[in-house]
């Protein structure tokens, strides 16, 4: 056991938590916070991820993430030494390629257990329609014509035409030219920009919105942090598949979104897909700053 890993463990037993309890806290496996405290940090999905695990435990745990990465930085793994967490393997792919393949041969057996019926009903429907077309119909040249009777209308006497009185019409008022209709101007449209990038960040400006709703939606597994530009953190840790998170942040100057892996990672403004300055499976790793413009 490590010496950060025994300082872990005693925090934790001393708020009397199991590792079940911190697992629920933090949403991380028991494996995996059992590795950290035995220093074991092979079993992690990326050495990414080590710094990230050991800042949910240490908060859980009540401690300071970043005094405990000072104090035993000789023994946390830096996150630059492996910034590209795992993706899935090439067996996994192509077992998923095999039972996708299967899906049509199974629609198309189905399909063959409905045709039988489907020929019948359709047969059914043609002899139906055949016989209604071939009866005629009752009344139509058996009966006899009907004679109509003609009524004869008398002229109708004219009466002498009177003469109305000319309705004035009142003219229209007439326009001033010196007083023009101007336009309502049309609210602007709301725009995120990318203004620079350097490195690994990205900032983008936010013009034309009155406010400041920022989401984050996980396609696969990522590992994301969300905090404003006073520091506030709003979340901190891993989304699985199908997982968002939302946040108002109207008022705030900036908001801060650090993302483990950009590929499976959605991020929206107002609604509005934020589209990646950096190309996301060339730099997976991403800071993405945004801040609204002044209205």
């Amino acid at each position: 056991m490590t010496e950060l890993g025994k300082k872990l463990k005693e925090a934790r037993e001393s708020k009397g938590m199991s590792l079940s309890d911190v697992q629920e806290s933090t949403k991380i496996q028991k494996r995996y916070l059992q590795g950290i405290e035995e220093g074991n940090y092979d079993i992690m999905p990326g050495k990414f991820y080590v710094r990230a695990f050991i800042k949910q435990y240490a908060e859980a745990v009540g401690l300071n993430a970043e005094e405990l990465f000072e104090e035993f930085k000789s023994e946390v793994p830096s996150s630059k030494e492996d910034e590209v967490p795992l993706r899935p393997t090439a067996s996994a792919s192509s077992q998923k390629t095999r039972v996708d393949a299967s899906k049509p041969v199974r629609e198309s057996s189905k399909l063959l257990d409905y045709l039988p019926k489907i020929l019948v009903t359709a047969f059914i429907i043609g002899a139906v329609a055949l016989v209604y077309f071939l009866i005629p119909k009752s009344g139509s040249e058996s009966d006899p014509a009907v004679e109509e009777e003609v009524q004869v209308e008398e002229p109708a006497t004219e009466e002498p035409a009177t003469e109305k009185p000319a309705v004035e019409e009142t003219p229209a008022p007439e326009k001033d030219p010196a007083v023009e209709e101007k336009p309502e101007p049309a609210a602007p449209a709301q725009a995120l920009t990318a203004v620079s990038t350097s490195g690994r960040q990205t900032v983008y400006e936010l013009s034309g919105a009155q406010a400041f709703e920022v989401s984050v939606a996980s396609k696969g597994e990522t590992w994301i942090e969300i905090t404003d530009g006073s520091g506030k953190s709003y979340f901190s840790g891993m989304l699985a598949n199908g997982q968002t998170q939302t946040h108002n942040m109207t008022g705030q100057k900036e908001a801060k979104i650090k993302v483990g892996f950009a590929p499976d990672t959605v991020i929206t403004v107002n609604g509005e897909t934020l589209a990646y300055k950096l190309p996301a499976d060339g730099q997976v790793l991403q800071d993405i700053i945004i801040r609204p413009k002044a209205q």
